[in-house]
C-alpha cells in the first residue's frame, strides 16, 4: 500500500473542481494519456473515464471507474490496466486551515498480476510516482484558481 499526501494551497472545493473534470485527468495522473470519457457523468459513481496508460515503452489500454464520491472530500476509484490487473485509488480532500487542502492519496492493487505481485519495490515505484502525480495535481489547482477570486479574509 502506497499512501502519499500534499498540501495544496486552494479549498477543498477548488481541489475538487479540478478531480472532477474529466478532460484534465491526464493532466495530472502520471501515466495516462488521452483520457476521454467514457460512461456516466463522472465522478459520478459508476461512471468512468478511458485512456491510454504509458510507461516507457510499453503502452495499453486502461480505464478508471468511480467506486465512491462524496464531494468535495472523498473519491474512491478502480483503475483497470489490462494485464496488470486493477488497483484501489483513494484521494481524499481535508480541510486544512481557511484556504488550504491536503490531499491524501490511497493506493493498492486489488485484482491481478498486480496484486499477485504486490511488494516493497512496487510500492517504492508507487511512491515515485504518486509524489510526481500529486505535484502536478497541485500545480493544476493553483494555476486554474488563479483566475477566481480568493474569498477575502476576515476584517483587521
Amino acid at each position: 500500500m502506497a499512501v502519499r499526501h500534499q498540501l495544496i494551497e486552494r479549498s477543498p472545493e477548488q481541489v475538487w473542481s479540478v478531480l472532477a473534470d474529466p478532460e484534465r485527468f491526464c493532466d495530472w495522473v502520471v501515466g495516462v494519456a488521452d483520457s476521454a470519457p467514457g460512461r456516466g457523468a463522472w465522478p459520478e459513481v459508476g461512471a468512468a473515464l478511458e485512456y491510454r496508460l504509458v510507461l516507457g515503452p510499453w503502452r495499453a489500454g486502461g480505464h478508471t471507474v468511480v467506486r465512491r464520491s462524496e464531494p468535495p472530500l472523498l473519491l474512491e476509484l478502480e483503475a483497470y490496466s489490462g494485464a496488470l490487473g486493477t488497483a484501489r485509488i483513494a484521494i481524499e480532500i481535508r480541510p486544512w486551515g481557511e484556504r488550504e487542502s491536503l490531499v491524501i492519496v490511497d493506493e493498492h492493487p486489488l485484482r491481478g498480476a498486480a496484486g499477485t505481485l504486490h511488494n516493497a519495490a512496487a510500492d517504492a515505484f508507487l511512491q515515485l510516482r504518486h509524489r510526481s502525480m500529486l505535484k502536478r495535481l497541485a500545480d493544476l489547482v493553483e494555476r486554474s484558481a488563479q483566475a477566481e477570486p480568493r474569498p477575502a479574509g476576515p476584517p483587521a
